[in-house]
């Protein structure tokens, strides 16, 4: 089959059903690297520094920054459902959604389903995991766990470790004093100190952060006293004068939450710090702003309390002497909006939401200080992970290594674009899919529950969004409308739906 070309691009024809890892050399490593896979939540580029922006210079990124000089910084990594249980189960199977059968917050990974971790137990890997699971079902092929009831505390949080009876729907387990993101750390140390240095490890840290509500230790508290953070440039984006066709989740939405929470703190399933809040009597524009201000001082305590645990982790690896031979990734399950639009939360096909940064250092092989702009997928990291160690993908992969790009090496027919499909369906973040190409991204927002679990049952009137990202990279203008993209919108429907059909999924 010739590859389709459009637009000086070539897109490559995904031939059916489930695509292998491609890596040229699955050559079995006499020692085999460990894995430390530090995974945040909601922990979006925009706040790592390393990826510039207008937070860049306020953000304490200390030990991202280590990691990104010392290791290789993905550019253009994108989820493929941006909500967290859905992501992280694509990350473990590398599946879609409708492979591995978790669409929405509101499904639980299948049980007996095979996933990256349980192959490389199979292989003599010692497995681990700590943090946040949230994925409802009890965790398998980890040697051992301890994990956080749904989606835990930040403050004093709850622990289910292995051994101990599965909770269900009610909160259970062992109630540890401290901060949430300083305990898993610690957890994951002791573990990996005391493993067997004869066989390699994987260990699986995930952070609670940087989830809502935000929260921070005392000692992250007052560095950002006096400080008024730069706006986004659309942070006042208050209609659909620029074609956008839904409402998505205005910061106003958070600003009700913080003033019902100032009056009553169990008003909301998450208790949120530094209230009472107010913007009561505030014209639009300043409620908004002041809205903003608020929480990125929050979002950003809370994210440097990763940077500084990540520290913690790499002192570690250090103190084992095992650093060189280790492959450490730090990423999150999708990105997140910082105000851009007016907008938080994720959902959406959106830049700010559908990027996932990703940094990912291992001596022997990934050139310190590169940058790869390569279209890398959340399904494609399961296949890398069991490349570098020498073993086979999980059972439902979809994805492919991307273990030569990461090298300098990018097969040439290495993906061009990339499928999105987000599943659950609200009135203001309906449910859609899209193609993402280097250059455009073409969006059609069906909005049909589909019977999804947690959806609204009723649906919303279809639209299609398109944006030339090269000439509006923060999606400020829908024109797919614009007759001088008619025949660019015509192409990338039909290769939108070939990569759909390519991964087994149906357009509605």
């Amino acid at each position: 089959m010739k590859p389709i070309r459009y637009f000086g691009l070539a897109a490559i024809p995904l031939l059916g059903g489930l695509q292998p890892g491609f890596s040229a050399d699955r050559e079995k490593d006499p020692q085999r690297p460990n894995i430390l896979f530090v995974l945040s939540d909601d922990h979006t580029s925009q706040s790592w520094g390393i990826y510039g922006g207008i937070l860049a210079e306020y953000v304490r990124n200390d030990n991202i920054s280590k990691l990104a000089e010392e290791g290789c910084v993905l550019d253009n990594c994108f989820c493929t459902n941006s909500i967290s249980s859905p992501s992280r189960a694509s990350l473990l199977t590398g599946s879609y959604s409708h492979i591995h059968g978790l669409y929405t917050l509101s499904d639980s990974f299948p049980p007996g389903t095979d996933h990256i971790v349980k192959q490389l137990g199979k292989a003599g890997y010692q497995t681990a995991l700590f943090g946040k699971w949230h994925l409802k079902t009890r965790p398998e092929g980890f040697d051992y766990y301890s994990v956080f009831y749904d989606q835990g505390e930040y403050v004093d949080p709850t622990f289910i470790s292995t051994g101990d009876p599965w909770p269900e729907n009610r909160n259970y387990g062992e109630r540890m004093k401290g901060f949430s993101t300083d305990i898993v750390t610690r957890k994951a140390i002791k573990w990996m100190k005391e493993a067997d240095r004869n066989n390699p490890f994987i260990i699986c840290c995930h952070f609670k952060a940087t989830h809502e509500p935000w929260d921070f230790p005392e000692r992250m508290r007052h560095i950002y006293d006096g400080v008024i953070f730069p706006e986004p440039d659309n942070l006042q984006d208050w209609n659909r004068d620029n074609g956008r066709t839904f409402d998505g989740q205005p910061l106003e939405i958070l600003a009700d939450r913080w003033a019902r929470c100032s009056n009553d703190p169990d008003e909301w399933w998450c208790r949120y710090p530094e209230l009472p809040f107010s913007l009561e009597g505030k014209e639009r524009r300043q409620a908004r702003s002041e809205a903003y201000q608020k929480f990125i001082r929050d979002y950003l305590r809370c994210g440097a309390t990763i940077d500084d645990n990540i520290g913690r982790l790499l002192r570690a690896l250090d103190e084992m002497g095992v650093a060189d031979n280790t492959i450490v990734v730090y990423m999150s399950d999708q990105g997140y909006f910082l105000g851009e639009h007016g907008f938080f939360d994720k959902r959406m096909m959106y830049e700010e939401s559908l990027r996932m940064p990703c940094v990912i250092r291992y001596p022997k092989e990934i050139p310190a200080g590169s940058r790869n702009k390569d279209i890398i997928l959340n399904i494609d990291f399961a296949s890398s992970l069991a490349d570098y160690a020498g073993v086979e993908p999980p059972a439902l992969s979809q994805g492919n290594s991307f273990r030569q790009n990461l090298r300098g090496k990018t097969p040439e027919n290495w993906r061009k674009d990339m499928y999105y499909r987000y599943w659950t369906h609200h009135h203001n973040r309906p449910a859609h899919l899209g193609i993402r190409t280097e250059r455009y991204k073409l969006m059609y927002l069906y909005g049909d529950p589909l019977t999804m679990t947690g959806s609204e049952s009723k649906p919303t009137e279809p639209s299609w969004e398109f944006y030339d990202l090269m000439k509006d990279p923060s999606e400020n203008h829908n024109v797919y409308d614009n007759k001088e993209y008619r025949n660019v919108i015509e192409v990338l429907k039909e290769r939108l739906a070939i990569l759909a059909e390519s991964y087994c999924d149906k357009m509605p």
